[in-house]
């Protein structure tokens, strides 16, 4: 483990002196696309959520701490009441100003909300919201998420929502293909935009089910310096955090350069710490046989009679015993949450030269490491199943023996990548003439990502030590590969040691056998971006009319991407799973039209009546051309109430690892049907009757390995484009009579069809073995023992999907006495529907209310009926006391296709979740404090039979770490 953070040591003394100041200016911070808000430090986190119900922003005179002049009170695109309180900004959703009234429903998250709650990065943060799904990667899921954290929006997958920073594209993480949150500091975030619709008309293809857009700060010329310390309760995840910035004016307040640092330290939480999580069961919850921990991949070693499918335990010495049913508890050796480092550096400039020519620019650098651990390498099949022959050694069963074994020798695997990411970005805005503005910037972005796996073996070099020699060299992956023994094998290799497949490997002969795999990943991205627009190209003729905009544009992007796996790991060389090269891009031009028309302002029974309508042709050099489209209306008969309603359409091609993906090898949880025929019911003979046309006794058959099953995944260049359509249409309840209230209530629904993905493990296995599906037997592959070597699942379109639901939102401010003002914030979703065909044309299936319990990083965990967020705040004067609760409704455990019917008392549900945090701040002068405890009653995550570690972490990781205690602390200059 890593050395303790010097902040956490300062938490674990007191306070004494730490000093802080989190990043909360009252002033108008100028993005390089829009005016974005900042907060001060007396708003309360319903007063910021009004914002987000009407979809405006406040704007309030920030003074400069040095020269007091009001900051960026010389901006072109906006103008002030003259009191200072509101005006038009651009809203994620549209590129035209927006007033009071905006018809897409965005929802706006503030820099004091993140700051509250203590998360150090912004995906656990976002994890909260009700409309962030489980689909994306966390910090939590440790196996397969590559120390990354990608957010989705409505369960449809960090592929299908659009990540922006400041309005523009900006750089993948190459190797998990998404936005890594980890990589963006928070303290350097002003705000989040999150819009909860289709945008893929004005944004591009991946904004299927929305964007989110983090706006930065820029533009400052004050200075900050804000350090942070966290530990749980018990005694781990140690973090720290330092951040500062210095903003300075040059040339007559012409110009501005500001400079942003941070870096961030994260300890991890290991899995053997946590006593709900130590050993993992590992096998179907419905099986008749009782509940079944960890491997059956043993030190000692698994064997199986290939002729007649006997199970053998290894003595540990020179042979074999009757199987004796132990198992290894893995979850012992893995973590539980990864450890992170993260520095940041950026830099961003703008001059005006002139109202015509106003140049900006900025730069961002992050260095991001993790590292996690998982349990030492076991012979399990990769690359093909090794067979003892019959006059191998200590062989005394008359048959070929195969292997199953964990090489503990080798220690623990550890996984650690390190990241390199950078966007840059330069361009120029102004005034055309008339009221028609520009906005020209060119992007390039990059992101190049090491990643190196410690214990994964080589495994021509294990078969040496062990005396084997394959049959076929030229394909080490053949399933068909037979083994002679050779008892001078290591003859002329140094540090080779002969030794038995039975026993263990002595330090020098692990040392000889081991192997540290290294793979590498390079993104690029290049954007071209255009926009022009007017927000007053005309008036309408006619009493009360309003007026007309127009916005209009092109964009150029090409995007390209390289995978390079360690070469033993792509010709099967290793005992971890193969990985073949990816690579490949695209690139794509596109124009974009949006109009909006206030048809009536300030007229009866129409306070507001507008229409916006928005269009996007994209040409695409490995698609060809498509267009997208959306409406959207918004009515207000009077300023206490909206009402509002958008229709679009939306298309995706596949991203580079769909297309161009190298076929890898995973292990996804699932659970052989000829294991356990009786959990199958009233399909239990047909599955014993296919098994049998397999050779397998399913009386006796016992499943190799630890819950898990060798699956093909990879892209797929025969792929199509996804399609949908999405409608929302919702109200908006401000009453002027009741100060400080506010209210929304919005009805989404979106259908996506040719949805590309991969059918799930299980789904394949039971299709085949219950005759639902026969023709999934094809890509189900067994040994002559038969044990499942692999399962093919690679990317292809599958049906359609279908999810709808309303969100509720409730906001409310108000004085208990003149020092004391209280806070209500609360954000509700209820699901309606969400079902989707797992192949075109076949059964819909109801995942509603559904945990997917063998869910994997990046795929669905969890589709709860119910989510909530709830946020009280107490302010007094200089003090703030907030009170956080998340709720998630219980769930139906899904094993892909339907959900599991309780056999005996075994488990098959989830309850319904709550976690609550409470936080304090207080400020003095330029000082300030902020501290807190995250998971207050230290509530556990709800057990899940996941075979990895009780729970699941796409659904449940804010629970994993158990209570949390941070402090922060910093100083304005």
């Amino acid at each position: 483990m890593r050395s303790r953070p010097f902040f956490v040591g300062l938490l674990q003394k007191t306070v004494e002196s730490v000093k802080s100041r989190p990043l909360l200016l009252a002033a108008t911070v100028l993005t390089s696309s829009s005016l974005v808000p900042a907060y001060a430090e007396t708003e309360t986190p319903a007063q910021a959520s009004n914002a987000a119900i009407s979809a405006k922003a406040n704007i309030r005179k920030g003074k400069d701490n040095n020269s007091k002049k009001t900051i960026i009170s010389k901006s072109k695109n906006i103008t002030f009441d003259g009191s200072g309180s509101t005006e038009n900004v651009v809203v994620t959703g549209s590129a035209l100003h927006s007033g009071k009234y905006n018809p897409n429903p965005v929802q706006i998250i503030t820099a004091k909300q993140i700051n509250m709650t203590g998360s150090t990065n912004l995906g656990d943060y976002l994890q909260r919201l009700p409309s962030i799904g489980s689909s994306g990667t966390t910090n939590t899921q440790t196996n397969g998420g590559g120390g990354a954290s990608c957010t989705d929006i409505r369960n449809f997958g960090s592929s299908r929502v659009l990540v922006l920073i400041d309005g523009k594209r900006t750089s993948l993480n190459g190797a998990s293909a998404c936005v890594d949150l980890n990589t963006i500091p928070v303290q350097q975030i002003a705000s989040v935009e999150i819009l909860k619709d289709g945008g893929s008309e004005l944004y591009g293809a991946d904004a299927v089910s929305g964007v989110i857009n983090i706006k930065l700060r820029h533009d400052l010329t004050t200075g900050n310096i804000t350090v942070r310390g966290g530990i749980t309760g018990q005694g781990d995840n140690q973090t720290g955090q330092i951040s500062a910035y210095k903003g300075w004016n040059f040339d007559h307040d012409k110009g501005n350069i500001t400079l942003f640092g941070s870096y961030m330290t994260q300890g991890g939480v290991l899995q053997r710490n946590r006593s709900w999580a130590e050993n993992a069961q590992t096998n179907n919850p419905t099986s008749s046989s009782g509940a079944v921990y960890g491997s059956s991949i043993t030190s000692s070693g698994l064997f199986y009679g290939n002729n007649t499918g006997n199970a053998y335990s290894g003595n540990g010495t020179n042979g074999v015993t009757s199987y004796n049913g132990q198992r290894y508890q893995y979850g012992q050796a893995q973590s539980l949450m990864s450890a992170l480092q993260n520095a940041t550096m950026s830099a961003d400039l703008h001059y005006e030269l002139n109202r015509h020519f106003d140049f900006y620019g900025n730069s961002r650098y992050s260095h991001k490491t993790s590292n996690s651990y998982m349990a030492p390498e076991p012979v399990a099949g990769t690359p093909t199943t090794i067979l003892l022959p019959t006059n191998y050694p200590g062989n005394t069963t008359g048959e070929p023996l195969q292997v199953y074994k964990r090489i503990t020798q080798w220690g623990n695997r550890r996984d650690e990548t390190a990241l390199d990411t950078w966007t840059s970005m330069a361009g120029v805005k102004g005034e055309i003439t008339h009221g028609w503005n520009y906005d020209l910037s060119y992007t390039y972005g990059m992101s190049r990502e090491t990643d190196q796996m410690e214990g994964a073996g080589n495994y021509l070099k294990l078969l040496q030590e062990w005396g084997l020699t394959p049959s076929d060299l030229g394909n080490l992956e053949d399933p068909n590969t037979t083994f002679t023994y050779n008892p001078n094998s290591c003859a002329g290799s140094a540090g080779c040691q002969q030794t038995s497949a039975f026993s263990n490997l002595s330090s020098t002969g692990a040392a000889y056998s081991n192997y540290t795999t290294i793979n590498h990943s390079l993104y690029q991205l290049r954007d071209l971006n255009l926009r022009i627009h007017n927000n007053h190209v005309a008036h309408m003729p006619w009493n009360n009319g309003g007026d007309l905009g127009i916005a209009l544009g092109m964009e150029h992007r090409g995007e390209s991407l390289n995978y390079t796996p360690d070469p033993n790991v792509v010709s099967g060389n290793t005992l971890t799973n193969s990985q073949g090269i990816t690579s490949g891009g695209f690139n794509v031009t596109e124009g974009y039209l949006e109009g909006r028309a206030q048809f009536l302002r300030n007229a009866f029974l129409a306070k507001d009546l507008s229409v916006d309508a928005q269009g996007r042709f994209s040409s695409y050099n490995t698609f060809g051309s498509t267009k997208n489209w959306k409406v959207a209306l918004n009515w207000a008969p009077t300023e206490d109430v909206s009402f509002h309603a958008t229709l679009g359409t939306s298309f995706r091609q596949p991203n580079v690892y769909e297309m161009y993906g190298g076929q890898a090898l995973s292990y996804a949880t699932a659970t052989d049907p000829c294991a356990q025929v009786s959990s199958y019911a009233g399909d239990a003979a047909a599955v014993q009757a296919n098994c049998a046309a397999h050779g397998i006794n399913t009386s006796k058959f016992v499943q190799a390995g630890g819950g898990q099953v060798a699956t093909t995944t990879g892209g797929n260049s025969k792929l199509r484009p996804e399609t949908g359509r999405t409608y929302t249409f919702g109200a908006t309840l401000t009453p002027r009579w009741v100060k400080g209230f506010s209210t929304s209530v919005e009805f989404w629904h979106y259908s996506l069809q040719h949805m590309i993905g991969s059918l799930g493990t299980q789904y394949i296995l039971d299709s085949c073995y219950t005759n639902s599906d026969p023709s999934q037997c094809a890509y189900i592959t067994r040994n002559s023992g038969g044990q499942i070597t692999n399962v093919n699942a690679i990317d292809e379109n599958l049906g359609d999907m279908i999810t709808s639901g309303i969100d509720w939102d409730l906001n409310y401010s108000f004085r208990i006495t003149r020092n004391d003002l209280f806070s209500i914030a609360n954000n509700f979703q209820r699901l309606l529907q969400y079902k989707q065909q797992n192949v075109s044309g076949g059964a819909w299936y109801d995942y509603s209310g559904s945990l997917m319990y063998q869910g994997t990083a990046g795929e669905t965990s969890g589709v709860p009926i119910t989510r909530d967020y709830l946020t009280l705040t107490w302010q007094h004067g200089p003090f703030a006391l907030n009170y956080m609760v998340n709720y998630i409704s219980g769930m139906r455990w899904n094993n892909g296709t339907n959900n599991l019917t309780r056999v005996g008392t075994m488990r098959i549900k989830t309850p319904g979740m709550y976690m609550q945090d409470l936080s304090a701040s207080y400020s003095y002068k330029q000082w300030a404090f902020t501290g807190g405890i995250q998971n207050v009653a230290n509530k556990k995550p709800p057990f899940v039979a996941s075979a990895t570690d009780n729970s699941l972490g796409g659904m449940y990781g804010s629970y994993y770490q158990g209570r949390y205690f941070f402090l922060q602390a910093g100083m304005n200059f």
